[in-house]
C-alpha cells in the first residue's frame, strides 16, 4: 500500500459549505478520482479509514458530509462502537435529516462534488468512480444516472431501497447511466429484498448498463463498517476485491 496524506477540506455547494475529507498518495501526483458516499452513520474515523484504503491502492478520494445543511460532521453524536442497543435512539435522530436530503438537493450536491474534483489538482483529469454504502449506494446510483459524461465506474454495497416502486427510485435514472457498475447486496437486508434486487438488475440490463449484481451470502445490512455490529470481515474483504477489480478495468 502507498503512503497517504488526508486532509479536512470544504465544498461549496448551491446551499452553503460540504465539510468533506480529501485522501490521496502522499507522493502529490494527480490520481484518477473517486467519490465515496457515506452510510447513514456519516463522515467519521470509520469511512476515513477506509478511504485511506482506497487511496493507498492510488486513488484519489473523496468522502463529503452529505448531511452538511444540519452542521458539520458528526451531524449527531456517535460512540465509538454503534451496537444494535444504540441504533434505535441513533435512527430516531438521524431519521429526519436522512429524508431532508431530498434527490434533488443530493443531485445538485453530487455537481458541487464532481466540480470540486475537476479542480483539485490532486485529481486527475478525467471522469470519476463512485462507491457508497449503504444509503450511499443509492447517491451513487442515482449520480451516475444524473452525471453521465462525469462517471466513469459506480459501485454499491449494501445499499438500501435501491429499487422501490415509488416514482423517485434511484433505479429509474438507469437510462441515463453510461458507466460500469457493480452491485454487492447483503444477503440478509431488510431494505433490499429479493423483489428490489431483480427490479434493479432487470432496469439496468434494459437500459444496456455495463453491470454486475452479488448476493454477499450471510452477510448483513452494513457488513464493511468495522465500528458497527454488523461488520462482517469476510464480506468486506470480498467488496475491496469487487471495488478494486471495477476501478482497474474503468479507469
Amino acid at each position: 500500500m502507498t503512503a497517504v496524506q488526508g486532509t479536512a477540506v470544504d465544498v461549496p455547494t448551491d446551499e452553503g459549505t460540504a465539510d468533506a475529507y480529501l485522501t490521496h498518495p502522499a507522493d502529490g501526483n494527480p490520481r484518477p478520482a473517486v467519490l465515496l458516499y457515506m452510510d447513514a452513520f456519516g463522515l467519521r474515523p470509520q469511512l476515513r479509514n477506509m478511504a485511506d484504503r482506497l487511496a493507498g491502492a492510488g486513488y484519489t478520494v473523496l468522502v463529503p458530509n452529505v448531511f452538511h445543511r444540519h452542521g458539520r460532521a458528526p451531524v449527531v453524536e456517535l460512540p465509538e462502537f454503534i451496537d444494535p442497543g444504540a441504533r434505535p435512539d441513533i435512527f430516531q435522530r438521524l431519521g429526519p435529516i436522512m429524508r431532508s436530503l431530498t434527490p434533488d438537493r443530493a443531485m445538485r450536491d453530487a455537481g458541487a462534488y464532481l466540480r470540486w474534483l475537476a479542480d483539485c489538482p490532486a485529481a486527475a483529469d478525467g471522469p470519476v468512480a463512485l462507491t457508497g454504502y449503504c444509503m450511499g449506494a443509492g447517491l451513487a446510483l442515482r449520480t451516475a444516472g444524473t452525471y453521465p459524461d462525469r462517471v466513469a465506474a459506480a459501485a454499491g454495497f449494501h445499499g438500501g431501497n435501491l429499487a422501490t416502486e415509488g416514482p423517485q427510485s434511484p433505479h429509474l435514472v438507469a437510462g441515463g447511466i453510461t458507466a460500469e457498475l457493480y452491485f454487492g447486496h447483503a444477503d440478509h437486508d431488510g431494505s433490499m429484498p429479493p423483489q428490489q434486487q431483480e427490479r434493479l438488475a432487470a432496469a439496468l440490463t434494459a437500459a444496456g448498463v455495463r453491470h454486475r449484481c452479488e448476493v454477499y451470502g450471510d452477510a448483513p445490512h452494513g457488513y464493511t463498517q468495522a465500528d458497527t455490529a454488523a461488520y462482517d470481515p469476510e464480506a468486506t474483504e470480498r467488496h475491496w476485491a469487487a471495488l478494486l477489480d471495477l476501478l482497474k478495468r474503468t479507469f
